[in-house]
């Protein structure tokens, strides 16, 4: 494995578009959970605060996981786009390997700017709340890292599947954002609670929540688990695909 892993490791850092997808990724995360953090005041949230400040400094996530989904996509439909996807099957025959490669390394680049932004929200949460959350909660630190880490795998199972980065990304983002749009929209409350329950992005960031546990839709690491489980089906299904096809 030691030589698909260098390989995407080259083609991965000598494109722009990943130290710019990485890099936003770290500030939205940084500075919308910092923004968050300081619509809360003494005024607003009298002592003892009964707003859950640890997932609301993590509320960036929301947004930088776009950024993920752009990265994961990229890396995989802009192959398809160029071509070169050709090159690389010729130089590397083995398909698993190059998907599972792309996704090792994805996965720690991802892993790594999404510790940076996330512990630097915190860390501005520190500075700006007047009763800031103590320490780094593990849960929800771990969590958030990992829903960004499931997001950017997301984008490269459908921009294996679909061999087009644009639609992988519109099908993403309506993944991402569209469904909890039509969660709150329908006006069955059962409906609410299973789209809740069972839809990706609503069921993972639970895993931020630190208070008010027993009105959650999922459990923390179960609603996690949701995000998980849609990923790897998808990656495997790419994988399947990518296998059968030819380039």
């Amino acid at each position: 494995m030691r030589r698909p892993l260098h390989a995407e490791w080259t083609k991965l850092r000598t494109l722009p578009s990943t130290w710019w997808l990485l890099t936003a990724t770290v500030v939205l995360t940084a500075v919308l959970g910092a923004t968050a953090a300081a619509s809360v005041t003494t005024r607003v949230c009298p002592t003892p605060c009964d707003t859950d400040t640890v997932k609301l400094t993590l509320s960036g996530v929301q947004l930088s996981q776009a950024t993920c989904l752009v990265l994961g996509a990229l890396s995989m439909g802009a192959e398809y786009s160029t071509g070169t996807i050709r090159t690389t099957l010729t130089a590397m025959p083995g398909r698993w390997r190059v998907l599972a490669s792309k996704a090792a390394v994805l996965s720690l680049l991802t892993a790594a700017a999404g510790a940076l932004g996330v512990l630097s929200s915190l860390g501005l949460a520190h500075l700006i709340l007047p009763t800031p959350p103590h320490g780094a909660p593990l849960r929800p630190t771990t969590g958030s890292i990992l829903i960004l880490v499931l997001v950017t795998l997301l984008g490269l199972s459908l921009a294996t599947l679909l061999r087009d980065t644009a639609a992988a990304i519109t099908l993403g983002l309506g993944i991402l954002y569209v469904v909890p749009i039509l969660a709150n929209l329908i006006n069955s409350p059962t409906w609410q609670h299973r789209l809740q329950r069972w839809s990706p992005m609503p069921a993972a960031l639970s895993v931020q929540a630190t208070k008010h546990l027993n009105t959650l839709a999922i459990a923390p690491w179960p609603g996690l688990g949701v995000l998980a489980a849609y990923a790897a089906a998808l990656l495997a299904l790419g994988g399947v695909w990518f296998r059968l096809r030819d380039a």
